[in-house]
């Protein structure tokens, strides 16, 4: 592939420049997970975790939170009181009702 970059403009150049950029990112993104696929099957033949070989602690699975509160127009809108608060939970807060009262 042949590409004359004396007749491109900044612009192109610099639109190619991104292409190939994003190229090789991804191209070694694709290396570096065949690579761990790889070395995970060669742990698992052997009967061992690649966390194990490799002194890495497991990954945690997180469970979700439990909601905490619930919309008192609509109990089955609930809110663990993680994360943003959701329009229902402000609008009983403006109303007057303190988060104990739409507690669960």
């Amino acid at each position: 592939m042949d590409i004359d970059l004396n007749n491109l403009s900044l612009k192109e150049l610099r639109e190619l420049q991104a292409q190939v950029t994003k190229a090789i990112t991804s191209f070694e993104a694709r290396k570096k997970k065949d690579a761990l696929s790889e070395l995970e099957e060669r742990a698992r033949t052997l009967g061992f975790s690649l966390a194990e070989l490799t002194g890495a602690p497991a990954p945690r699975k997180r469970t979700p939170a439990e909601p905490k509160y619930a919309n008192p127009e609509n109990p089955s809108e609930t809110w663990s009181g993680r994360g943003r608060k959701p329009q229902w939970f402000k609008a009983a807060l403006a109303a007057g009702k303190t988060p104990d009262d739409i507690a669960l």
